[in-house]
């Protein structure tokens, strides 16, 4: 059994809508493929309703915007409830943060001589109920400025760099707390991706575990090295963490995230599953 339990689709930051995502995933051979698009659970019905057709299983997820010290951080979840209206409330908090930030950005792009139109990055947007730095960055490439949205990230959009614009995230720890209290299994994304052990130590992982009761680390993935890797399942042997695999496919949007790049073990999604149940109020 194939499974991957992060992907993105055009209702976020991803190239494919959701029913092009499952259909892909039936070429990648996969069994069981994740739904996690950030803050928004609309695309979630129609790729269901593609794998019943296709015969993928489809995991409602999501990938919430959260912060720690500062720091970006993801934080996956997996069946939590799309009515729970603490977590809806936080989502939209979020959405219009990243949205209401646009013209800041646009502003410092302009500055620094790389500038795009509103206009330009709102073709970009498609179905997501948000506007995203991945559609500026595509809309960077689209005018010639940088040839991918890596560069327009490491050149441009990165938190901190020169045309940042801070906008509200959550707090880890609540967004833990958000996603299990809407029934759902929260697992923090990539968390020593490029260099960042330092945002995320292990003892604040032991901590998370401990008082939020984090279910689970994404260890597999293709901004963890080797060496990380083994340090993270090691971790979350350690901590009783479930660790899981993943491609973080987002189309055409992010080279060398192909579907299937990486996946999770069938058991220990069966333990996701048996947690998403039990957990259904």
């Amino acid at each position: 059994m194939r499974i991957d339990l992060h992907t993105h689709s055009s209702t976020s930051d991803g190239t494919d809508t959701p029913e092009q995502l499952v259909e892909q995933a039936v070429r990648a051979r996969l069994d069981v493929v994740a739904l996690t698009d950030h803050d928004t659970f609309d695309g979630l019905d129609a790729a269901v309703a593609t794998g019943e057709r296709v015969g993928v299983q489809v995991v409602r997820g999501l990938e919430l915007s959260c912060t720690h010290g500062g720091s970006s951080v993801h934080l996956l979840g997996y069946g939590a409830d799309p009515a729970d209206p603490e977590l809806a409330r936080e989502m939209a908090r979020v959405r219009d943060g990243r949205t209401g930030r646009l013209t800041g950005v646009l502003a410092k792009l302009d500055a620094l001589g790389v500038g795009v139109s509103e206009e330009a990055v709102m073709r970009f947007v498609g179905d997501s109920p948000s506007v995203g730095r991945p559609h500026i960055a595509d809309a960077l490439v689209e005018a010639g400025h940088v040839h991918d949205r890596t560069e327009a990230f490491d050149r441009y959009l990165y938190d901190g760099g020169p045309a940042h614009v801070h906008r509200y995230a959550i707090d880890l720890a609540h967004g833990i707390d958000l996603v299990r209290g809407a029934g759902g299994v929260a697992v923090i994304a990539h968390p020593w991706g490029r260099g960042r052990e330092h945002v995320l130590p292990a003892e604040l992982l032991a901590v998370l575990a401990a008082e939020h009761h984090l279910d689970g680390l994404e260890v597999e993935h293709q901004d963890h090295d080797r060496a990380t890797r083994h340090r993270l399942r090691v971790l979350a042997r350690q901590l009783d963490l479930l660790a899981t695999g993943s491609s973080d496919y987002h189309g055409t949007g992010k080279v060398d995230h192909d579907l299937g790049v990486n996946t999770t073990d069938p058991s220990v999604f069966a333990e996701i599953s048996d947690r998403m149940a039990a957990r259904v109020r």
